[in-house]
């Protein structure tokens, strides 16, 4: 579950905490993807975003546009697919508090 912002603590690299959620978040989806049996037409969307994502997270504050593309992408690959809803959710979670200020 998406820990409060309030609850996480800024490491001594000074990465904003909306970055680590971010980064968690993806993380976890991309591993229920890959354990997930079942193939689905768009799957390669959501690992090709999911992995674009991933980049971004890794080079910083991201680009809240580009974040909610990517969004949109793999809610639309994965969207019916209940089994990965729980992680899904998480990943929206982590790119709606990039449309918040970062605390520390």
């Amino acid at each position: 579950m998406l820990r409060s912002l309030e609850q996480t603590p800024v490491t001594g690299s000074g990465e904003d905490p909306r970055v680590a959620e971010l980064r968690a978040a993806v993380s976890r989806l991309r591993r229920e993807l890959a354990a997930h049996p079942v193939e689905f037409p768009d799957r390669a969307i959501a690992e090709d975003e999911l992995a674009a994502l991933a980049a971004m997270a890794s080079h910083g504050i991201p680009e809240l546009p580009r974040l909610r593309r990517s969004l949109l992408l793999i809610a639309g690959s994965i969207g019916s697919v209940s089994a990965l809803a729980r992680g899904l959710s998480e990943v929206r979670a982590a790119v709606d508090l990039f449309g918040q200020p970062p605390r520390g």
